[in-house]
């Protein structure tokens, strides 16, 4: 679900600009407001709309949940964010996540992690997991569901 701003709302004030990884997000210099520069190239992590203070990020979302016509709403809590989907008959579907915060500067460098086993290299897992997903396994078919550390 690309992101895109609503030049109503936006103000200008960078942090979305800051905050994207993916470096596009950008300020039109004529109308100082924000607009995603690339959609299709938008990670989809959300970083901007999580940042904004003026809840001007919209995402469009894609067509096998919510069909043609519909607007997707995030709305921004201190600790979650909720999803709005307006459909175009006039219903809503509402979907709740929380907001993880972590210090600037506290999260651990990778390179400050152990090297992988040799065993680990022929691994379909990627590095830490499921350590980083707090779970015990990963799930997979017919296996039971993975309980939480």
């Amino acid at each position: 679900m690309p992101t895109f701003v609503s030049p109503q709302k936006c103000r200008g004030c960078m942090q979305c600009v800051d905050i994207c990884p993916s470096d596009i997000m950008h300020i039109d210099p004529d109308r100082g407001r924000a607009y995603n520069l690339e959609p299709a190239m938008c990670w989809e992590c959300y970083a901007c709309v999580k940042a904004c203070p003026e809840g001007a990020i919209d995402v469009r979302g894609y067509a096998d949940f919510a069909p043609l016509g519909h607007r997707v709403v995030p709305n921004r809590t201190t600790d979650r964010i909720f999803w709005t989907i307006q459909l175009r008959g006039g219903g809503t579907r509402q979907f709740d996540f929380p907001i993880r915060r972590t210090r600037w500067g506290t999260i651990p460098s990778p390179a400050s992690a152990p090297a992988p086993a040799p065993g680990d290299l022929g691994s379909e897992l990627l590095a830490f997991e499921p350590d980083y997903l707090a779970v015990d396994a990963l799930p997979s078919p017919g296996a039971p569901a993975p309980r939480p550390l």
